[in-house]
């Protein structure tokens, strides 16, 4: 479908009340940035989206008119607390830039409203005696929604006499004050501004030093470790992954995530040697929150584009007791994505109940849960038939939930009790069959998967003094699963099970952690933790120091140390082979375990400029390997393991994570960041070998510009780039001759020479155009997001190919676009 685009900006233009210059601006941005991959689509699909547009603005336009002369405003609320008790701090100062003036005092609750807030960009700073400033640099303010912060501050450890000099950004630091190296806050106005991110903050953290991206899947590989062993983390408790489609491309990846930025807070992401509260986790840990709703009014986002629809909507559940609510609902139809030979339909739900109460505490329900459906057909016409691909057919139903109830519980003396009660639940319900001449169809692949865990954590936190903090806290997981994996060993030959279990077992953990702050420039955080899993009482015992000294005002040191261990998935302790029957040969596997060491430079280069170095080393051991073989689950990307193991493994990844960023100011950001390692292990055979995800380098170069528009500068238009180049895909050489007496020619690999050889360097380009109207209560946002418009490819192993009698390198360039309309009112 076509539309000449005068008449178009016209039809808009009449609908809406928005300026034919406006929208002007708008198509034109889009025309510079568009690819020809974008074109394309545009083409295809830009007629109902534009439609749509119009059809939704159409809808709010009237009486919009009035406000084109009047600014519009929007208020800023939020509460400033203690960032180390959490406790509210009352009566503290809170204002906009000086150049502003506007501000007001906390009530005795912490809480503060500044209204009448004209929209765009503002610093927030907020002050109390005996504390360090916090500021908060360039918050946007949209007409639609009121902002809300959380403001920590740090009570200075230096005496009342002296003079607080330093004042710290919400930029610089961690969310979680025990984190001393490889920590970062994501914030959730990041994740829609930053090219690549997608509105998924694991493509967003791609971006910083120390992770390798990918395209066609969101998996997070840190230093040059598998995506799996990254643990994901909500409201406190692990969760399954919660990606759509995930484990299907990589193990711990998918495609997109289901954790949606209309409803996440700011969260924590960590590359290693994190604290004492974080284990399970032996390469990272991304620490996601969910936000509450506005508890004063209502506030409601509708977005359509090509990837899918979202609806999302938060307000009071009871005005008089501060009870909110937020939810976000996001579904894209069959065939959206535009798959060749096979459909995809996703769907997702997130939503938090909070409920304040003024002696009991602070009551919440969340949850997260995502439905997604896969589907690939076979080549109909015969003559076709290149590859086993070609005749095979899929059919797969993934199901992910995860919700809690959760109460927090303020003392009088500067102590917190958070208890949360839990649980998560993942099913898989997936098959393949092949097609051939003379037999038809037979089944090769059958998969039968459900796991749910029930989940009670506490965790008690006390501020003895502004020098000493201390946390401790325990996690109990009862895990239940029931699970069935057979695979046809060739084709035509009868399924056989690989894994096969049903039961239960408990993981149970414990940690206690403190930040102690020796002088006014050396702070010390250390803690231990220990887990233990009852399936076969392996436990462990890890500890973890840091020593952070800052040197000069703009200048810190840190170095921290950890040991830290993760369980394997269940279905791996419960491989079954043919001379084993039903004996399950890794049911005595212990945890892989592996220790981290990290130092940190800090350089405060200016208000709005940071310079971060960071070397490590990490070494891995007791790895589950396979005996006398290269195999080692550091390297797994299969969601199956069909071997049995022992932990005789090891691996080591050194390297240095450098990051120069500029903080938005004067509508400019940039941040450059890079990664140099060499990653490596040892498999069951003795023999050293790198690592499937050991790229070598990565380098990341991330800009954006912003410009308000509009007759009263109320609009913003923004533009965001983001280039990456980076090592290549490893893969191992094919063994011919044993490909070539395979049954089935699947392509066989020299193992003894696991991964020594590696693909061209891949440079991976996204970008990101938007352009916000604010309107009177009401905000219009549209956008063009692509990923990889520089079409880099990626490599997914060899086929043989039936016509040739050759083998051919099985790649593709996934380009990724999305055209979308959001609607704030």
């Amino acid at each position: 479908m076509k539309m000449n685009k005068t008449s178009l900006l016209e039809k808009i233009s009449i609908q809406s009340g928005i300026s034919m210059d406006e929208c002007g601006v708008v198509l034109k941005t889009f025309e510079r940035v568009l690819s020809e991959e974008l074109s394309r689509k545009i083409n295809r699909y830009g007629g109902w989206v534009l439609l749509l547009i119009a059809l939704f603005v159409s809808v709010i336009a009237f009486g919009q008119t009035s406000a084109k002369k009047a600014r519009p405003v929007q208020t800023i609320r939020g509460i400033v607390i203690d960032g180390a008790s959490k406790h509210p701090i009352p009566y503290a100062t809170v204002r906009l830039s000086q150049k502003e003036g506007a501000g007001t005092i906390t009530d005795s609750l912490g809480r503060f409203s500044i209204p009448q807030v004209p929209v765009g960009r503002h610093t927030v700073e907020a002050a109390f005696m005996g504390y360090e400033p916090g500021i908060f640099k360039e918050i946007l303010v949209t007409s639609a929604k009121e902002v809300y912060l959380e403001i920590p501050l740090k009570e200075s450890v230096n005496e009342l006499n002296e003079v607080v000099v330093r004042a710290r950004t919400n930029k610089e630091e961690a969310m979680n004050k025990m984190a001393t190296t490889g920590a970062r806050m994501l914030s959730v106005e990041e994740a829609s501004r930053y090219a690549g991110g997608f509105d998924d903050p694991a493509r967003l953290v791609s971006a910083f030093a120390g992770v390798a991206p990918s395209v066609s899947s969101n998996g997070i590989s840190i230093h040059g470790n598998a995506p799996h062993l990254l643990q994901w983390r909500l409201e406190d408790v692990e969760i399954p992954n919660p990606n759509h489609f995930a484990d299907i491309a990589t193990l711990g990846g998918g495609i997109l995530s289901s954790l949606s930025s209309q409803v996440l807070g700011n969260s924590d992401f960590f590359t290693g040697a994190f604290p004492a509260e974080y284990g399970n986790a032996v390469s990272g840990v991304f620490d996601m929150k969910l936000r509450n709703g506005n508890n004063q009014k209502n506030e409601n986002t509708l977005q359509v584009g090509i990837m899918g629809i979202d609806v999302a909507s938060e307000g009071p559940l009871s005005k008089k007791h501060k009870a909110s609510y937020i939810f976000n609902y996001r579904y894209s139809t069959t065939g959206l994505l535009n798959l060749e030979g096979g459909k995809m339909d996703y769907q997702d739900l997130n939503f938090k109940l909070n409920f304040p109460t003024q002696k009991a505490g602070t009551f919440s329900v969340w949850g997260t849960s995502l439905i997604d459906k896969f589907g690939s057909d076979f080549e109909k016409n015969t003559e076709k038939w290149e590859y086993m691909s070609d005749r095979s057919e899929s059919k797969d139903k993934q199901y992910m939930a995860a919700g809690g109830l959760s109460h927090r519980y303020f003392f009088n003396n500067d102590a917190s009790l958070k208890t949360t009660v839990a649980a998560t639940y993942s099913k898989l319900d997936g098959g393949a069959t092949m097609f051939n001449h003379s037999l038809g169809s037979t089944p090769y692949m059958e998969l039968d998967s459900k796991h749910t865990n029930l989940i009670v954590s506490s965790i008690f936190n006390r501020k003895f003094s502004n020098r000493f903090t201390n946390k401790t806290g325990f996690t109990y997981t009862a895990m239940f699963y029931k699970m069935n994996l057979a695979i046809a060993p060739y084709e035509a030959e009868l399924l056989e099970t690989v894994s096969q279990g049903k039961g239960n077992t408990s993981l149970i953990s414990a940690y206690n952690s403190s930040s102690v702050g020796l002088t006014d420039r050396w702070t010390l955080n250390a803690g231990i933790y220990g887990q233990l899993l009852t399936l076969n009482n392996k436990w462990s015992v890890e500890p973890r120091i840091g020593l952070k000294w800052q040197a000069a005002p703009k200048v810190t040191f840190a170095l921290a140390y950890g040991m830290y261990s993760r369980m394997e998935k269940m279905d791996v302790y419960f491989v079954k082979t043919k001379g084993t029957g039903d004996k399950s040969v890794n049911k005595d596997l212990d945890f892989t375990k592996a220790q981290h060491v990290m130092l940190s430079f800090g350089y405060k280069i200016s208000d709005r400029m940071n310079l971060k170095i960071e070397p490590y080393i990490q070494f891995l051991h007791d790895v589950p390997v396979m005996a006398d073989s290269s195999y080692s689950v550091l390297n797994r990307s299969d969601f199956y393991v069909e071997d049995a193991l022992i932990n005789k493994g090891r691996g080591r990844n050194v390297g240095i994570d450098i990051t120069l960023e500029r903080f938005l100011e004067k509508g400019l950001y940039y941040m450059i960041s890079g990664s140099l390692f060499d990653s490596r292990y040892r498999g069951g055979d003795g023999v050293w070998y790198n690592t499937k995800f050991n790229r070598n380098y990565v380098i990341n170069g991330l800009i954006g510009k912003e410009w308000m528009l509009g007759r009263n500068k109320q609009n913003i238009l923004s533009v965001n780039l983001k280039l990456t180049l980076q090592g290549g895909d490893r893969y191992s050489p094919i063994n011919m001759e044993a490909t070539m007496n395979h049954p089935d020619k699947e392509v066989q690999y020299d193992e003894t020479k696991a991964f020594s050889k590696q693909y061209s360097p891949m440079l991976i380009g996204n970008y990101t155009v938007s352009y916000r109207i604010n309107k009177r209560k009401v905000s219009h946002e549209f956008a063009v997001k692509g990923l990889n418009f520089t079409g880099a490819k990626e490599h997914y192993g060899h086929e043989y190919n039936v016509k040739t009698g050759k083998i051919d390198v099985s790649d593709g360039s996934t380009v990724l676009t999305n055209v979308s309309y959001k609607l704030e009112f």
